[in-house]
């Protein structure tokens, strides 16, 4: 994987953790809204989906991963769509903290106490839109119609997304406001990054990164890319 690409998919990961963090932090405090549906009412506690709920960061990983490795245009627009929705979660998550009604926890086992373990390090705020399922849909619209990747794992994607948007449902972390929102917003962002070129600024600002780190390295790295397409 080229070296601006490593960098651009490891500050992806870190800068979503402190967008969520640091919400938590300015606005933990603050009025927080309800957005309970009486649909959301009805949806079953499931402590079991909680395998997807926590499987999907290996998705996440992977997925993205994958989609740095495809050609830089389409890499970097996929990275710039990602950056920009996380910037509108930060403003959302401060301008409107939303909350959740968790179930009361019974009972011992295995599933009980990974709920209870889930409940205390994700505090129920920085639901809408839900990150994970924001994440999730792009690890699917990053590759979706991708020649170079397989249409079984792009089926695969798609499902797998969804089943972590039922997780997210089932688990209480999340009602259907906040799973909508996620999807919306990673098609919103998606689209622009896809029908401008202000992804450019941001390539050409992690080009210079890289220029920066790694020097000549990163120059020939760059530089060698570019004869073997």
């Amino acid at each position: 994987m080229p070296v601006d690409r490593f960098l651009i998919t490891v500050f992806a990961f870190m800068f979503n953790s402190l967008v969520y963090s640091g919400a938590h932090e300015i606005a933990g405090g603050w009025k927080h809204h309800l957005l309970v549906s009486a649909v959301d009412k009805n949806i079953p506690f499931i402590p079991e989906s909680l395998i997807i709920y926590f499987g999907c960061y290996i998705f996440w990983v992977w997925n993205y991963v994958l989609i740095a490795k495809l050609d830089k245009e389409r890499a970097y627009r996929f990275y710039f769509a990602d950056f920009f929705s996380r910037v509108i979660c930060f403003a959302i998550f401060l301008l409107f903290p939303t909350t959740n009604i968790r179930p009361e926890i019974t009972g011992s086992g295995f599933w009980e106490q990974g709920m209870r373990f889930l409940y205390y390090i994700d505090k129920a705020d920085n639901l809408f839109p839900s990150i994970h399922c924001l994440i999730s849909w792009f690890c699917y619209i990053g590759i979706r119609k991708v020649d170079a990747v397989p249409k079984w794992y792009q089926r695969f994607s798609c499902v797998f997304a969804v089943l972590v948007f039922v997780s997210t449902l089932t688990t209480k972390q999340h009602v259907i406001w906040d799973v909508a929102g996620g999807v919306l917003l990673a098609e919103m962002t998606f689209f622009i990054a896809n029908h401008t070129n202000i992804y450019l600024y941001y390539e050409n600002l992690w080009r210079k990164v890289t220029q920066v780190l790694f020097g000549k390295k990163g120059k020939q790295h760059e530089r060698c890319e570019k004869e073997c397409m």
